[in-house]
Formats: structure tokens, C-alpha cells, sequence
């Protein structure tokens, strides 16, 4: 990056990634405690790219994501409390409860899944590209998915939609090097993903997913070509810290690999970056980290005290009764 944030736009970036990975690990501590049910999959490691994406969309833009996506809908706008009870199952959730940790959904913020299907937010988005292209609309779509869903029909079946029709899509592979628990090097003969892109005419690159800046350079960049009509496939080179999910016994990788990826801990190295350039100190993190306590604090509080679907609202929004005119 040619230039460095000033002091307001850095604290913005190094508070987001702060608080998705203290909102992750509160989930963990109430996870344990019985308190969420079902699958979770934690963001820990990958914080740099859900900031540096988010921070260049539009409001009316529109964003696609994997079963992994507290980060991205936090780092969307979706509240901490709104994502914490629908992780609690109730109905003051972003999802009145009925989706869960894989399933967040927000209108207001168009922040459409959460979706639990590999590869199965593609096409979501490209009907939603082409339904902002038909309407004349300069909006993007940001689809987020992992590596491992490269290997699914609807990736290229996806890509080659939005290269024919020319859709305003941004393609955003979360590359964590394992689709749950396989590596990429025996999955994959081609290991530079971006490179897939080629056979579709699609303009593409690949980031350094741990480095926010970089992520955020290169994410306008792609964004600008999307919102003219030319979509845009951008791998991001990332790393999960923790399991895939709360039930995996983590059997294949090694804890060495686990500690050398640490030492790039997208949040102090981004820090450490901004102090010795005189742009944050140390007082900016410890207010930051302040701050987000209280919200986190604030998000569980309003999950506890949320409340359950009434039983005689089951079968809402599951069919419609159609009266014969």
C-alpha cells in the first residue's frame, strides 16, 4: 500500500478485527456452556479479510457468505446482539432464531446467508448480480466462500454465468488451505485458485488474507471492476486458528503448522505496524479493547434475556395458505 491510514481509518480497521475475534471467543465460552447448540464455525485468524472487504461496500451492496460468517456479518453491520441471540436460538436473533450460527440473514443490511450448502451461495449471487444488472443498478455483489468450494459444479457453473452476462460480482475465496479437513495441496492439481479464473475470461488475483491493508487495496480495486460489469475472482490466502468446527478432533494438521501461522496474527501484526508508524498507540488498543468487552458483554446480555418462538408460530413463514379468488 502506498500510503498508510491516518489515525481514525486505522483504529476503524484494528477495532473490527478486534471485535470479531472477541465476539468468536465469547462464543466459544457460551458454546461450552450448553448455552448454543448445533454446528459453529469460528473466524479466529481470518478477521483481516471480512474487515478489509466490508470497509469499500455500499450500502446497497449485497453480500453472500459461507457457514463461517459471524465475521463478515458483524464487520457488515449486522448488531452483536442480533447475531448473538440467533446463535441462542431466539427470536430477537437476526433470524428470529430459526437459523443459527450458519444461517444469519439481515435485510436491512443485505447481508443474504449464511449458507450451510458448499458453493451454495454462487449462484444466490449471481442472481442477485443479475438482478441489480437488469434493474440498471451500479451494485455489487460480494460472495464469500472457501477453497473448498472450488470443486463444486455451481463455482464454475457460477463464474461462467457472470463472465457470459457480464455480471457486477465479486468473487471472494477465503483460501484457509483445508475444505474442512482436507488439505488443498491433495485436493486441488492447480494450488493457485485465482488461476481458475483464466478458463472463464475472468479478471482475478490473490492477497495475503492475514494483512488487512493489503486486503483492502486489492478488494476496491476488484470492487471497481465489478461495479462496471466486469466481474472479478480474488483469492485470499488465509488461516483459521482454530477447528474447522466445535465437534473437529483437528487430526489433519500439526500444532507446529497451527504456531507458525500465529506469528502472523493478522491483529498485532497489523498493530505493531500502525504503532511504529507513529499512526495508533498503545493506549488506542486498550480503548479498543474496552469498548469491545462492553459490547460483547452487551450482546450476550441481550441474547440471555431474549425470548423463544412461541410454539403456535411453527409453521409461520413455512407455507402460505392461498385463498381461491
Amino acid at each position: 500500500m502506498s500510503t498508510l491510514p491516518d489515525h481514525d481509518h486505522a483504529r476503524r480497521l484494528l477495532w473490527q478485527m478486534v471485535r470479531i475475534r472477541r465476539f468468536e471467543e465469547k462464543c466459544v465460552e457460551v458454546y461450552s456452556a450448553g448455552k448454543i447448540r448445533g454446528f459453529m464455525h469460528l473466524y479466529n485468524g481470518e478477521e483481516a479479510v471480512a474487515t478489509g472487504v466490508m470497509q469499500h461496500l455500499r450500502a446497497e451492496d449485497s453480500v453472500v457468505a459461507t457457514y463461517r460468517e459471524h465475521g463478515q456479518a458483524l464487520a457488515r453491520g449486522v448488531s452483536a446482539g442480533a447475531i448473538m441471540a440467533e446463535m441462542y436460538g431466539k427470536q430477537e436473533g437476526c433470524a428470529r432464531g430459526r437459523g443459527g450460527s450458519m444461517h444469519l440473514f439481515n435485510a436491512k443490511t443485505r447481508f443474504y446467508g449464511g449458507n450451510a450448502i458448499v458453493a451454495g451461495g454462487l449462484p444466490l449471487a449471481v442472481g442477485l448480480a443479475l438482478a441489480d444488472k437488469m434493474q440498471g443498478r451500479k451494485n455489487v455483489t460480494a460472495c464469500f466462500f472457501g477453497e473448498g468450494a472450488v470443486a463444486e459444479g455451481a463455482f464454475h457453473e457460477s463464474m461462467n454465468l457472470a463472465a457470459l452476462w457480464q455480471l457486477p460480482v465479486l468473487f471472494l475465496c477465503e483460501n484457509n488451505f483445508y475444505a474442512m479437513g482436507t488439505a488443498l495441496r491433495i485436493s486441488e492439481s492447480m494450488t493457485d485458485l485465482f488461476r481458475k479464473a483464466d478458463a472463464y475470461g475472468v479478471a482475478a488475483a490473490a492477497v495475503d488474507g492475514m494483512d488487512v491493508l493489503a486486503v483492502g487495496e486489492q478488494a476496491r480495486k476488484a470492487m471497481d471492476s465489478a461495479r462496471e460489469g466486469r466481474p472479478f475472482f480474488l483469492e485470499c490466502r488465509t488461516y483459521r486458528f482454530r477447528a474447522h468446527s466445535m465437534f473437529d478432533a483437528e487430526l489433519y494438521r500439526s500444532k507446529d503448522e497451527v504456531a507458525e501461522w500465529k506469528k502472523r496474527d493478522p491483529i498485532p501484526a497489523f498493530f505493531e505496524k500502525m504503532k511504529s508508524a507513529a499512526v495508533l498507540t498503545d493506549a488506542d488498543f486498550e480503548s479498543i479493547e474496552r469498548e469491545v468487552a462492553e459490547e460483547v458483554d452487551a450482546a450476550v446480555a441481550f441474547a440471555e434475556a431474549g425470548t423463544m418462538e412461541p410454539v403456535g408460530d411453527l409453521t409461520r413463514f413455512v407455507h402460505s395458505e392461498v385463498k381461491p379468488s
